[in-house]
């Protein structure tokens, strides 16, 4: 079983294409806003080596991957929930 957190800020047009995605296919992920959570910030560089949202924190079976670029975001988790998008 994976979980997810999806590191975003507000203003970012690429980090709205993934929330859309998400709200458009019912799937539910925590986000974690990096301009206003400063251990979300300092989680993301540690974790994944850049500040750059959006970042898709994926943990699975004690592994932690860290996927960036909305579209390989959302291409995942297409996959994985297998989405068709229309």
């Amino acid at each position: 079983m994976e979980s997810y957190q999806l590191f975003k800020y507000d203003s970012c047009p690429f980090c709205h294409r993934v929330l859309r995605f998400l709200e458009s296919s019912q799937i539910d992920v925590e986000t974690r806003d990096t301009l206003k959570d400063p251990t979300a910030y300092q989680e993301l560089v540690q974790g994944g080596g850049r500040p750059t949202v959006p970042c898709l924190r994926i943990d699975r079976e004690n592994e932690v991957f860290w996927l960036y670029e909305s579209s390989d975001i959302v291409k995942y988790l297409e996959k994985t929930y297998k989405v068709s998008q229309q």
